[in-house]
């Protein structure tokens, strides 16, 4: 009975996120058009000039491209959890015969599903724009249209459950915004998303090599362009550690919450 208590208030509480999710149109719109931006206009003007082994520097980002849009969609996911607290919801969900671990799990869930329904319509777009060739290059098969999504999958399970401890941590939506700004700017511009990592200045290989983003990166343009820096082996083993680890001081950070 207990062990049916927890998965119900898990699927409850994914429920209720995605439900969220799907009554704010203008989050979903904003989403996808904001890396669209990105890549046609950030990647059409500087890959005019520009290519990168061989490969279209449009084609080149648009891994880079999905794992940004995972990257602010997932960690921005934790400034619920302070609405939640400003407007006593979270009380009420505290009162549920159910763990805090589960209230995080389902939490987890829940922004990994918003975010990769967010991929899931960036990978669509980015496979249209490969056939009609707006994107040279860029030819996305079913193979890496699925294995594309399983490594966001992981990824945004891990930054996600990021976003939700550092919404944890504080007490205002302002407070939040300014904390999360300083995490997510260094892990994008140093995950490799714009730039490849092969022959980095001294001080700047170990920042990116740290990142567990870069690892992200990696594997999307392993899967979908066939190009990659480490073994898809290596990177799925770093993204699905950082996923673990983050999880277990989630889940730590969650049961010492004030509500």
């Amino acid at each position: 009975m207990r062990i049916k208590n927890e998965l119900t208030g898990i699927l409850a509480i994914w429920y209720r996120e995605f439900k969220v999710f799907l009554r704010e149109k203008s989050r979903i719109v904003g989403s996808v058009v904001s890396p669209v931006l990105w890549l046609m206009i950030f990647g059409g003007g500087l890959g005019s000039s520009v290519s990168i082994s061989g490969v279209n520097y449009q084609a080149f980002i648009y891994p880079g491209v999905l794992a940004q849009a995972a990257l602010f969609s997932s960690i921005f996911f934790g400034v619920y959890i302070v609405w939640d607290r400003k407007i006593d919801f979270l009380k009420e969900v505290l009162v549920a015969p159910i763990s805090r671990t589960s209230i995080f799990v389902g939490k987890v869930i829940g922004g990994a599903t918003d975010s990769l329904l967010q991929s899931f319509i960036l990978l669509l777009v980015g496979l249209i724009f490969g056939a009609t060739g707006i994107i040279a290059g860029l030819h996305i098969t079913i193979f890496s249209f699925l294995a594309a999504l399983l490594i966001l999958f992981i990824t945004t399970v891990f930054l996600v459950s990021a976003g939700l401890i550092i919404g944890s941590r504080m007490e205002s939506p302002e407070g939040f915004q300014l904390i999360s700004s300083f995490l997510i700017l260094p892990l994008f511009f140093l995950s490799g998303a714009l730039f490849p990592i092969n022959n980095l200045p001294a001080w700047l290989a170990p920042f990116t090599l740290a990142n567990p983003v870069t690892y992200a990166v990696d594997a999307l343009r392993n899967v979908i362009l066939g190009t990659s820096h480490f073994s898809l082996s290596l990177d799925l083993a770093v993204i699905s550690a950082f996923a673990v680890v983050i999880i277990f001081i989630g889940t730590f950070a969650f049961k010492k919450m004030k509500v």
